[in-house]
């Protein structure tokens, strides 16, 4: 099989950008999925042609029947499971790496502000040692390494959660169709050129139905570890507006006036939040 180094690479760079749960998809993807794959699962089919045998000597008929029988080998189809699946995080990664160029280049822009206004400010004054300071702090502060999950960011970040999510439905889907979940050992086949219904024996089917299970269940986990970083996501910024929205609507009959929150209320809201 193919080397996984540069698809590997990639998604460690990703790894960096995404969130706790975002981080668990990405091991699974590459222990119990990419890591299997490679190691395991390709061993399996290796004899899948050439151990398929049917029980005649008509010349064209084991090839029609493997062809009928395997329209597509299930390590390639995992292969391009992996890849299609993997492929939106790489327009996030995208993403994310154009915002932090732009919080670098808005940092140094604003270093380059301060000295500016430093030099013509009176070494004397409060505001001049007030820029003093925060020009410090920011030649001070590392080299940020990450995009902070927030506005379009976040927007690209749920959609390419929902796009893997319906990528990965549409290949579980997929091989049910053209497998189900069981590979059975005998394949009856009644194409032409064989002269009547042939039996073909398939190679190590125990093993193979084993596999076909395995990577179903890792796709479902991962399609649930989808589910739950968009859910994951959605709490965080129901608990980030209640604990940090300036105003409240208030409602009399027709109409609508805002009002600071009261601040016991605010104040009981957050601590429950970050209790629970």
């Amino acid at each position: 099989m193919g080397d996984w180094n540069l698809l590997g690479s990639i998604l460690e760079e990703v790894h960096i950008h995404s969130t706790i749960v975002g981080k668990i998809w990405l091991t699974i993807l590459f222990i119990f999925r990419m890591l299997v794959l490679g190691v395991a699962a390709e061993d399996v089919w290796d004899d899948e042609q050439s151990e398929f045998i049917c029980n005649t000597e008509q010349p064209g008929c084991n090839n029609i029947c493997y062809d009928k029988a395997f329209p597509i080998s299930l390590i390639r189809y995992w292969v391009l499971q992996i890849i299609f699946v993997s492929s939106p995080s790489l327009v996030y990664m995208g993403h994310a790496l154009y915002r932090l160029r732009a919080l670098e280049k808005e940092r140094q822009n604003r270093k380059a502000h301060l000295r500016a206004q430093l030099e013509d400010l009176e070494p004397m004054l409060e505001e001049h040692r007030r820029v003093e300071r925060e020009l410090r702090k920011l030649e001070e502060q590392k080299k940020v390494n990450k995009a902070p999950l927030r506005g379009s960011l976040l927007r690209t970040y749920v959609l390419h959660i929902l796009t893997r999510s319906v990528v990965e439905v549409g290949f579980m889907i997929g091989q049910y169709l053209l497998y189900g979940f069981h590979m059975s050992p005998l394949y009856k086949c009644t194409r032409p050129p064989c002269p009547n219904t042939v039996d073909c024996f398939v190679s190590r089917p125990t093993e193979k139905t084993i596999f076909m299970v395995f990577m179903n269940s890792i796709a479902a986990v991962s399609l649930f570890l989808n589910i739950l970083e968009i859910a994951h996501l959605g709490i965080k910024k129901i608990r980030k507006s209640l604990c940090g929205q300036p105003l409240w609507p208030f409602h009399t009959g027709s109409s609508f006036f805002l009002f600071p929150p009261h601040p016991h209320h605010s104040a009981r809201i957050c601590l429950w939040h970050s209790l629970h």
